[in-house]
């Protein structure tokens, strides 16, 4: 745990363990509804429930909460799964399902019916909502609410055997329709929906609801402690209220500030819009904040764990800046992201002392930090490539780089000097002519004079074409849900310049190997992966992880030094 984050949650269940509460056992799950992909704040959970089991020596079950088979689907269950497993996190034997108990919940209804604590009704979804009450004003019972139990028993049997048609009729739990609590005023329990369920099949044509499910479910798997985000602490009293009255195994629901990230929407209903939008490239374009999205972006695993670890588990909502995970993303791949050398915008160089027939191989460092890594050739010859904006004709007093007139050093090569602008009709630029010092190879000079820039480079013989892709963020504005308070649409704040595609960039031949997922710094540029469903043998695309600019280092050190 980094040093200041809190975790309140251990300390109820360390306090459980020393009263000997559960037999000192500890068990948690991690249940989401597979209506979609996973995104970081799920990540908070994942880490928090598995993270939580391994350190008190638990368990940590996998359950997919499906009892809404209108929305959910088999390639949200495969993708979960994938990304759990991506995080590190291991369900062994343990990956249950709501619907392994769709029988066992409904005896459990039958028995809150006979008990008097359930009852059929006949009002409609919005004649339920208007009998609800306000935050100020009690609801009304509904006219059916004293129905017998064996009227009810009957009733519901016949909704299990499909005599009414959707919609036409639910169970309640029968409770109190003045609670102060709206989760509390005779809540639904059973709906009638014909729909297939992904592993029932047609086997059921009533589906329980969440809040009641989730409870059952808990108290079956012999869950300890239900760590829940804080949206659900006002369920808490109908979570207790369902496992008090059928007097069964009870867990302790405990509620946990869920994870806001700046310049993100992390609502299913709002990244569901940006997909069937077209605003993003699907579930997994890498500027969205699933799991799947951060991982074909080159995000590593340990990354994500370190940012949860370090924001810690709070009491109350807040918004983490991006800046943040932007920091444990480069913390990450730092030490173990070989260096390599790409030109984004290429401007060809013609060192014209440099013999046309000769070419030679140059030591790079793969790592500057560590030298276990070792070298890899780079290649050299008469024509190079370097960054277009590596170049001005009539530079600025602080720009270093290379202009007419000027010499630079060539990252593990040589000292050249720039003698020649050529420009095509246009006026635009599109060649150097340079000299270059022989005595320099390797990147310094005997005599001892210096220059003031390093800039990288690649062979122009050998260079691999390639499309790189310059991923930002998703959104301009911290709060992109800010324009949906004010009535506005929140794609409105969406970044114009959230990817940015070089398509004729040129890298050196050793990233021709690479591997999807493989991590690479492209010297001054940042951190680089190749993008596995569009590369193809002989043109790779690399997306960029995440830029060098270190935003949450500069902000900790403006805060230090005040």
């Amino acid at each position: 745990m980094d040093k200041g984050a809190s975790n309140f949650i251990h300390e109820i269940i360390e306090r459980d363990i020393a009263a000997g509460k559960h037999g000192g056992r500890v068990h948690t799950r991690f249940p989401p509804e597979p209506n979609g992909y996973l995104h970081i704040g799920h990540a908070k959970s994942i880490c928090l429930n598995f993270g939580t089991a391994a350190k008190y020596n638990g368990l940590c079950n996998l359950r997919f909460d499906d009892t809404n088979p209108t929305k959910e689907d088999p390639e949200y269950v495969e993708a979960i799964k994938e990304d759990v497993r991506w995080l590190g996190f291991d369900w062994e034997e343990r990956e249950y399902y709501a619907s392994d108990y769709f029988e066992q919940l409904y005896q459990y209804a039958v028995r809150l019916i006979e008990m008097g604590k359930a009852y059929v009704c006949d009002l409609s979804a919005e004649e339920i909502r208007a009998f609800r009450g306000t935050l100020t004003e009690p609801g009304r019972e509904s006219p059916y609410r004293n129905r017998s139990p064996q009227e009810n028993l009957d009733l519901f049997a016949r909704m299990r055997a499909g005599e009414f048609p959707d919609g036409s009729r639910t169970l309640r739990a029968k409770i109190d329709m003045a609670s102060g609590n709206l989760n509390m005023r005779d809540p639904v329990m059973y709906r009638i929906m014909r729909a297939t369920h992904h592993r029932t099949g047609d086997a059921w044509c009533i589906y329980p609801t969440y809040d009641f499910t989730h409870c059952l479910s808990d108290s079956i798997e012999g869950i300890t402690h239900s760590l829940c985000t804080l949206e659900f602490e006002d369920h808490r009293p109908l979570y207790d209220w369902f496992l008090d009255q059928l007097g069964v195994f009870h867990p302790q629901q405990i509620e946990f500030a869920r994870l806001n990230l700046s310049y993100t929407v992390m609502s299913k209903r709002k990244l569901l819009k940006l997909v069937e939008g077209g605003h993003v490239a699907g579930w997994d374009d890498p500027r969205m904040p699933t799991l799947s999205g951060l991982r074909r972006r080159g995000c590593p695993p340990e990354a994500i764990r370190a940012f949860c670890d370090r924001i810690g588990v709070a009491k109350s909502n807040s918004v983490v800046d991006l800046a943040l995970l932007e920091h444990a993303i480069r913390e990450a791949l730092d030490p173990r992201a070989p260096r390599r050398m790409a030109v984004l915008d290429p401007l060809k160089v013609v060192i014209t002392n440099y013999p046309e027939d000769q070419e030679e191989e140059l030591p790079a460092a793969n790592h500057p930090k560590d030298p276990s890594m070792g070298e890899r050739p780079v290649p050299f010859c008469r024509e190079i490539y370097i960054e277009r904006d590596d170049f001005m004709e009539d530079p600025p007093k602080k720009f270093y780089r290379l202009a007419p007139g000027r010499e630079v050093r060539l990252r593990y090569a040589y000292f050249v000097r720039c003698q020649e602008v050529v420009k095509d009709d246009s006026g635009r630029i599109v060649e150097l002519r340079c000299t270059y010092d022989p005595e320099t190879r390797g990147g310094n000079a005997p005599d001892g004079r210096k220059v003031k820039a390093t800039i990288h480079w690649v062979s122009a013989r050998h260079a691999v074409p390639a499309e790189v892709r310059l991923y930002d963020r998703l959104f301009s504005e911290p709060d992109p849900a800010a324009r949906e308070r004010a009535g506005q649409d929140f794609i409105a704040a969406l970044n114009p310049d959230s990817l940015v595609v070089r398509p004729n960039a040129r890298i050196e031949p050793s990233l021709a190997s690479a591997r999807p997922g493989e991590p690479f710094q492209f010297e001054r540029l940042g951190y680089f992966t190749q993008d596995g469903p569009d590369s193809t043998a002989g043109r790779p695309v690399f997306n960029r992880t995440v830029s060098l600019r270190d935003q949450w280092a500069k902000l900790k050190h403006k805060t230090k030094t005040g």
